[in-house]
């Protein structure tokens, strides 16, 4: 089986990864601090269904072969949108599980 070559909608996983990692961050801030029920469903609510959306579309992307199947794992443990960022950061410095490494993609676009 090729390996995935890193493409336009790896950059979008990419962005998705972070922005869901900073949802997720907000509403681990409102859930532990006391009094913020309001803004702890509204954070609750958008960190579902942007990790819902974002397994999706690393999906799409490895369906693709723009990214390896160990992100999709990497995003489906415990740790959520961490996992996937830790992933996206080991693709792009160590080229792991990839066949050319995104930097090289940035390079020549």
């Amino acid at each position: 089986m090729r390996k995935p070559v890193p493409g336009r909608l790896f950059a979008r996983v990419k962005l998705l990864s972070w922005i869901e990692l900073a949802i997720f961050g907000g509403l681990l801030f409102f859930w532990l601090a006391p009094g913020f029920d309001s803004e702890t469903m509204v954070f609750g609510w958008a960190h579902g269904l942007g990790f819902i959306a974002l397994c999706v579309l690393i999906w799409v992307a490895c369906v693709q072969r723009e990214a390896p199947y160990t992100l999709l794992a990497a995003t489906l443990t415990p740790v959520g949108p961490l996992g996937s960022v830790i992933g996206i950061e080991l693709i792009e410095r160590r080229g792991c599980g990839v066949r050319d490494s995104p930097q090289k993609f940035k390079e020549t676009s």
